[in-house]
């Protein structure tokens, strides 16, 4: 039933602070447990709530990670949401209205998640692995989980939603029935959060297990590994790049685990295959996953940068170029800095595709929007010559720009939505060009 908190008027109880540590593992909270509100002008669309939004801190002082409630100019509650002290991101917002988070309304949030899934994607008919939990997709703001096989992997990037992801998992974890999990803390949770914890696991966690999508097999490393532990908003456009790759030679740069690399070769017969990427772990990983699909591919320890200045001099080609790189703007200050890496990593990429080739162009940079990825896409066409004849000092010869046509722009795997109050949360975009 709503719980009505008036701000600064109505004495909160003061409760002993249970919590061990600042990132101890919480409960998912009570209704009658919200001790602390905060003023707010409006609620707003997106589940972020900024500092400078905020009127006053709350009262009484709440701690990181603690259920507040939001309330409006005239005393009237309008939400309640996970606090931070630390961030910038103050306050994610769980739920609108008078009615605090309970029982209920978890179960039918993580069911709705599972629903899409399930019912509507029918993902299970093609793969095991997939992302259940897409953070502001799926209107819970600071975790994502995927499936692997029986196991839960999820990386929180809000406090909040750290100290509850046990509680959130095994709740999770009964409903798709899986056996396993581990939370671990995001990559930048410490600069943007201001926290930084161990990864939390069930008890008998195995090190690796072997999934399955579209019949191509791949094994997924718990510890270690990047996000949560491989890619799953690339499999549809892995499966679409197996219908370019009949006997063609793929060059797949960026591979991490192979996963374009092992589809392009099983699902798409290539004739050719070879992956590069900088780290030495998920190489050895993206070899065991071609021994698991029967497959040869061709796999290489090198920065992708000096690689591909090399396979220009060498004036070698491929039919088909992979580019998917890491994500290279982290927040604005990295804007220009990560797009010229990107311009560069294009023009570099755009002089080993032969003509008439194709080239498939990612990036996993939220801040980077579609219409600058598409403009810095037509700049690299424009000074990336042919490789052809002897290279002059700068790794390639010129020979005119080359016609870069746009076949289709492809997003992330439904298992990703977006969220109408989130547009932010568009992240991946990628180009299929075919090159003169």
């Amino acid at each position: 039933m709503p719980v009505k908190i008036v701000a600064m008027r109505t004495p909160f109880r003061s409760r002993p602070r249970t919590s061990p540590s600042p990132t101890g593992q919480r409960p998912l909270d009570a209704p009658d447990e919200i001790e602390s509100a905060v003023p707010i002008n409006t609620l707003g669309a997106s589940p972020l709530i900024f500092r400078k939004r905020l009127q006053d801190q709350p009262a009484p002082p709440a701690r990181g990670g603690d259920l507040i409630a939001l309330v409006g100019p005239d005393n009237e509650t309008l939400g309640f949401g996970y606090f931070n002290p630390k961030s910038e991101v103050s306050v994610r917002v769980l739920r609108a209205g008078e009615t605090p988070p309970d029982e209920t309304f978890w179960d039918g949030l993580l069911n709705r998640a599972v629903r899409l899934r399930r019912d509507i994607l029918k993902l299970d008919d093609v793969t095991d692995t997939y992302r259940v939990i897409h953070s502001e997709g799926d209107c819970i703001s600071g975790i994502v989980i995927d499936r692997y096989g029986d196991t839960l992997s999820a990386e929180a990037f809000g406090l909040g939603l750290f100290q509850r992801g046990q509680a959130i998992l095994e709740r999770l974890a009964r409903i798709v029935g899986a056996k396993h999990w581990l939370l671990r803390p995001g990559p930048y949770t410490e600069a943007q959060e201001g926290f930084t914890a161990e990864p939390v696991s069930s008890p008998d966690l195995p090190r690796s297990v072997v999934v399955q999508e579209f019949g191509t097999k791949f094994r997924v490393e718990f510890l270690g590994g990047h996000k949560t532990g491989f890619f799953c908003d690339q499999r549809d456009n892995r499966r679409r790049l197996a219908d370019f790759t009949a006997g063609k030679s793929v060059l797949d740069l960026c591979c991490y685990t192979g996963g374009f690399s092992i589809t392009a070769k099983r699902l798409g017969n290539a004739a050719e295959v070879t992956g590069v990427d900088l780290d030495e772990q998920p190489l050895k990983i993206a070899r065991g996953n071609a021994q698991l699909n029967a497959v040869k591919a061709n796999f290489v320890q090198a920065d992708v940068f000096p690689y591909m200045r090399d396979m220009i001099r060498n004036n070698r080609q491929f039919d088909v170029v992979v580019l998917d790189p890491p994500k290279l703007i982290r927040n604005r200050a990295e804007l220009d800095e990560g797009t010229r890496r990107h311009f560069d990593l294009n023009r570099l990429a755009m002089q080993l595709v032969k003509p008439d080739g194709l080239l498939l162009s990612c990036s996993c940079s939220g801040l980077l929007q579609d219409a600058d990825f598409l403009r810095l896409l037509y700049s690299a066409s424009r000074q990336a010559g042919d490789a052809i004849g002897p290279a002059d000092d700068n790794g390639f010869q010129r020979r005119g720009p080359r016609d870069m046509q746009i076949l289709f722009r492809t997003g992330a795997s439904p298992d990703h939505p977006v969220s109408a109050n989130y547009p932010e949360s568009d992240y991946l975009k990628a180009a299929w060009m075919r090159l003169s």
